[in-house]
């Protein structure tokens, strides 16, 4: 039974298609999304603002606000429970025991009124089966873990540089030793060396707590330093998927590459950089077949009309592209050295 147990992933997804219903118009923010993470594992989920990342994560807590949030169709697995189908006291336990989230904004994930000790505690004492005042000694514990002295448990947080607040989000997320944990562009707006310290502490807490993590962002540069595997998103779906091999070396949606090709080469010397042309089409007019097409150098009509199926390249790379293997797709990338 505990084999069992073991071979259930930490999170699966399937089929997960989450509208936004206005009053004239309906915003399709996530679209037939399925995924998989292994427990122990880092998913680095990319795209663009608006490709319906962070709906997804607030998916798996079932935290999408209704109205206008309207979960058409699907499961969200976590650890082989349906959160979707959790009720409000199911769904208390499982927040923060089973599953937590970074949230992007620290400013706003903080309560001023309280000490951030007192945040930390009373995560600890609604979970765990403990008096308020080891709850208070855990908090100290937590602060130290994220490199915060424990005497600053009685601080607020507009005592705390934007670096500082975000260890401390960070440590209310880890307060139960979560299984799975989303963070959404947790390094955004932190400078370079706050940045790579909150880096190497969730490389830790995988080391040391064998804790699987989906990572929100648009940099791949750090999805390259600390994920296992790599899902793209775009226009509400996963456009291509796979291990990190798989996909910063064998990438081979257009779009996939696109992102790639903007990027700046320090082997390379150039005027301009090469951005992806066009923007990201209107998610209440999306065309029934690729979204990316009217973007694509490649694309054909049918590319528009025609509803795209993932095709398995290997047992780990997928890609929602109907001309990825015909003959004359090419797509030029950079020289790398």
């Amino acid at each position: 039974m505990s084999e069992e147990k073991n071979n259930i992933p930490a999170l699966e997804i399937k089929d997960l298609t989450v509208h936004f219903v206005l009053e004239d118009e309906t915003v399709e923010a996530v679209n037939g999304v399925s995924l998989r993470l292994e427990k122990g594992k880092i998913l680095g989920l990319v795209g663009e603002t608006g490709a319906g990342k962070t709906t997804t994560a607030l998916s798996c807590l079932n935290l999408v606000q209704t109205p206008p949030g309207v979960i058409k169709s699907g499961e969200v697995l976590i650890d082989g429970q349906d959160i979707l189908k959790m009720n409000d006291k199911q769904l208390e336990k499982c927040r923060g025991k089973e599953v937590s989230m970074i949230f992007q904004d620290p400013m706003t994930s903080l309560n001023p009124v309280f000490t951030v000790g007192e945040q930390i505690a009373t995560s600890v004492f609604l979970h765990e089966k403990v008096t308020r005042e080891q709850a208070k000694e855990k908090a100290g514990d937590l602060l130290e873990l994220v490199g915060i002295p424990r005497e600053r448990a009685g601080e607020y947080s507009h005592q705390f540089s934007g670096g500082m607040k975000q260890r401390v989000v960070i440590a209310i997320a880890l307060a139960c030793n979560p299984q799975l944990l989303i963070a959404d562009e947790p390094t955004t707006a932190l400078d370079v060396t706050i940045q790579a310290q909150v880096l190497d502490l969730m490389l830790n807490l995988k080391k040391q707590f064998n804790t699987s993590m989906i990572f929100i962002t648009h940099d791949l540069g750090i999805v390259a330093e600390i994920c296992d595997e790599v899902a793209v998103m775009y226009a509400g779906k996963i456009i291509e998927r796979g291990t990190l091999e798989d996909i910063f070396n064998h990438a081979k949606h257009p779009y996939t590459e696109g992102l790639f090709n903007s990027l700046p080469n320090i082997e390379e010397k150039v005027d301009r950089l090469k951005p992806i042309p066009g923007l990201m089409p209107d998610p209440t007019k999306l065309p029934k077949g690729c979204a990316f097409a009217p973007r694509c150098p490649y694309a054909k009509p049918e590319c528009i009309d025609t509803p795209q199926e993932e095709k398995m390249i290997s047992s780990t790379h997928g890609i929602l592209c109907s001309r990825y293997n015909e003959e004359g797709f090419h797509i030029e990338r950079k020289e790398e050295n």
